[in-house]
């Protein structure tokens, strides 16, 4: 979702379920959860928690399968599942599509992987941060000048931030402690920013919403300076995941509630699978069914046809295909004009 797609005026009429603007900052409330963890980690138990928690959420099957990926899957069901959609933004997808295959598959045998890394983790952290910076605009109502000053110190110090934890095991000392420091003036930076545009923030909620996004950023640099690398990462990583679902799900309820219109809700209609509940769990279970046994079942197929396997077919290569795909399809899916947005209204201003 883009800063762009809280305007939009056709919107069918009386949807049952709105996208509530107060829902959607209570989910920002992990970050004081996880600072309330830390401080009894470090005061109650020595340690204990960070010594046991992987060092990567990637780490983690469990984190996979709850975080990051059912979204991605849950995204690209959503827009894949409807022929209008397709029929719409047909040209796009092919040209995405040629172009992720061009760039990270036959460009991956020229462009270093690091290089192809930062890349893919640059995208990662601006789609996840333009999304709660582009859904706080519309309770904020920040001039332009303002809204960008705020998304772009957010994504700058993001990027360094996520950098740290993913490469700290490749950074020299000197490296790590430099990336630290970046990461620290942005966010410096950020904080003074926050300040200053909150003179331009007419509303209580939009104040909240403003810091809510600011200290999203801080207490991400505090956790990461900590070394919970994990939960520096769980905090970004829920509030997005969540955000983007409540959008799921409310197109779902507004479009299929009183009949099902395509072939997937028909299905989970003959089952009794509550309406809003399709999506969700159709991509967790499909998260799973790839994260642990998509390579096996593959690799197993190109054994026994053709005597050889691929690395990471599925873990890497759908899954990451699909990651791409859902970063590029959410600038524009949700925009002012996108059929989607037809079944999206918002509430609790």
């Amino acid at each position: 979702m883009s800063a762009q797609s809280i305007v939009f005026p056709q919107q069918v009429r009386d949807p049952k379920l709105p996208v509530s603007f107060r829902f959607l900052l209570s989910l920002y409330g992990i970050v004081p959860f996880c600072l309330l963890v830390i401080w009894l980690d470090q005061f109650g138990f020595h340690h204990a928690l960070r010594d046991i928690l992987p060092s990567s959420p990637t780490h983690f099957l469990l984190f996979q399968v709850l975080f990051g990926t059912p979204h991605i899957i849950a995204s690209n069901l959503l827009l894949f599942s409807h022929t209008d959609y397709l029929s719409t933004f047909k040209n796009k997808l092919i040209g995405m599509t040629l172009f992720i295959a061009v760039f990270f598959g036959i460009g991956s045998l020229f462009i270093p992987y690091r290089v192809l890394y930062i890349i893919s983790a640059c995208w990662t952290v601006y789609h996840v941060l333009k999304q709660q910076h582009g859904i706080a605009k519309a309770v904020c109502r920040l001039p332009n000048w303002a809204f960008y000053l705020q998304l772009w110190l957010s994504i700058s110090a993001g990027i360094f931030i996520y950098m740290g934890i993913f490469l700290k095991n490749s950074l020299e000392q000197g490296e790590a402690a430099l990336v630290l420091q970046i990461a620290t003036v942005l966010t410096l930076a950020l904080v003074i920013s926050t300040v200053v545009c909150q003179k331009h923030v007419h509303s209580k909620l939009g104040v909240i919403f403003l810091w809510a996004n600011t200290l999203l950023v801080v207490v991400s640099l505090f956790v990461y300076s900590q070394h919970y690398y994990f939960l520096a990462i769980l905090m970004p990583r829920l509030v997005h995941d969540m955000t983007a679902y409540s959008f799921y799900v409310s197109h779902d309820v507004n479009r299929h509630g009183e009949a099902p219109q395509n072939g997937l809700f028909r299905l989970a209609a003959r089952f009794h699978v509550p309406v809003g509940l399709v999506l969700p769990l159709l991509s967790f279970l499909l998260t799973y069914l790839l994260q642990a046994y998509g390579d096996d079942w593959v690799n197993y197929i190109l054994q026994t046809l053709f005597s050889t396997q691929i690395y990471k077919a599925v873990t890497l290569g759908l899954i990451g295909y699909l990651a791409l795909m859902h970063y590029y399809t959410e600038s524009f899916v949700w925009a002012a004009g996108s059929p989607l947005r037809r079944y999206i209204r918002f509430s609790g201003l």
